[in-house]
């Protein structure tokens, strides 16, 4: 089992940048592939991206593509999330999630078996 926690949500203007961190803890880190989810009130939880284990493959759905960068550093057993050009639209919790499955990106959560707490981004307008 691995525990996931992320850290770095708060308050920024439109147009800025953010930068999520997802420590984890428990089992081996550098064997699960990574995602970022966002849930906002109301709204169903929403892939961001996404990385395998090793850091080779990266995905971003078309909504974030560009905007937002997957990385993960297997010695510190972290994987980040950084936000570029925010949009009040971005504004949600933010979740990290481990997946068992390695090699490969999934977009949906069913595929993940361990999550964070999440984290609260807001933007301002």
């Amino acid at each position: 089992q691995v525990q996931l926690a992320e850290s770095g949500g708060g308050l920024v203007q439109t147009g800025g940048s953010l930068r999520l961190s997802c420590a984890a803890s428990g089992r081996t880190f550098s064997g699960y592939s990574m995602a970022w989810f966002r849930q906002g009130p109301g709204k169903e939880r929403e892939f961001l991206a996404g990385i395998t284990w090793d850091g080779g493959m990266t995905y971003y759905p078309d909504a974030v593509k560009g905007r937002f960068t997957i990385s993960r550093d297997n010695a510190k057993s972290t994987v980040y999330l950084d936000m570029d050009s925010l949009k009040p639209e971005d504004s949600a919790v933010y979740y990290c999630a481990a997946s068992t499955y390695g090699s490969t990106i999934y977009q949906g959560p069913e595929w993940y078996a361990y999550w964070g707490q999440g984290t609260q981004v807001t933007v301002s307008s």
